[in-house]
């Protein structure tokens, strides 16, 4: 079995206090042992507008924040899944939002672009335009690491449960999601879509999320957990600022695949047909 931890925080507009603040975090679950730990959503940049945002974006393997996460990986031996950060596209009003891996050489071993874009109203109150300002990624990410293999997927991911099962089909153990999940749709659904899709799919699910406030003082949700892949809550986040640690047991997972072997029954013409009807 191998330690994993979600890293709960409560990100100001600050970017070093964030950054301090994730390393005190990462060394505190490093020292309890985890060989893996995964930041939420925007863990450094939380409380910037779009536009602080854009300014700050970075080039792909070099930039402060970057550079920071790195040296705390190295520092601590650990894999660190560094949330999302903000990375230069060649669009210049946009930027990726982009969940990197690194290994406990400090080495960017895998990069994933979020595909999703969160533009929604809530309630006919709350409206987000993620679109306006970040541009989607294209591609499924997966990283094959001695912890396991690993799914990459970003908050409003949560709700396309098709990326999950390629996820599956492609041979991942564990799926991190990074989140900053807003109030209102996390008090609805953060839990039940969590645990539906490690349920779905017989995996862990590692799901650390934001607690702070953006930039317009809207707060996120938090309650950042690790579910089982029975669907079970292994650990739950109750402070603000927290390193929350649970076991996964690769082996446990492959013994429930062969017992409850529903992974074996996926039908391949379902989302064939799916991949069609988007394309007539």
């Amino acid at each position: 079995m191998t330690t994993i931890a979600a890293i709960q925080m409560a990100s100001t507009n600050d970017v070093k206090a964030n950054l301090d603040l994730s390393s005190q975090l990462i060394e505190k679950a490093a020292t309890q042992g985890a060989k893996l730990a995964v930041l939420p959503e925007n863990f450094a940049t939380l409380g910037l507008t779009s536009k602080m945002s854009l300014q700050l974006a970075e080039k792909f393997q070099t930039g402060p924040i970057q550079q920071h996460i790195s040296g705390i990986a190295k520092k601590n031996k650990i894999y660190i899944v560094g949330g999302t950060i903000p990375l230069i596209a060649a669009d210049k009003k946009k930027y990726y939002s982009s969940s990197l891996v690194w290994d406990p050489h400090g080495d960017i071993i895998s990069r994933y672009d979020k595909i999703h874009l969160f533009d929604v109203m809530i309630e006919g109150k709350e409206e987000y335009r993620e679109s306006d300002y970040v541009l989607p990624g294209e591609k499924i990410v997966i990283v094959d690491t001695p912890i396991g293999k690993i799914g990459l997927a970003i908050c409003y991911d949560l709700r396309f449960p098709e990326l999950f099962r390629a996820f599956m089909l492609k041979g991942a153990q564990i799926i991190v999601l990074p989140s900053a999940f807003t109030v209102p749709t996390g008090m609805a659904h953060w839990e039940i879509l969590l645990r539906a899709r490690a349920i779905e799919n017989l995996c862990y699910v590692v799901a650390p999320g934001e607690i702070g406030l953006r930039a317009d003082g809207r707060p996120t949700y938090g309650n950042s957990m690790i579910i089982g892949p029975w669907g079970e809550i292994l650990t739950r986040a109750t402070l603000p600022n927290e390193a929350i640690i649970a076991e996964v047991d690769l082996t446990k997972i492959e013994q429930m695949r062969q017992q409850f072997p529903a992974l074996n029954h996926y039908q391949s013409f379902v989302m064939q047909n799916l991949s069609i009807e988007e394309n007539t």
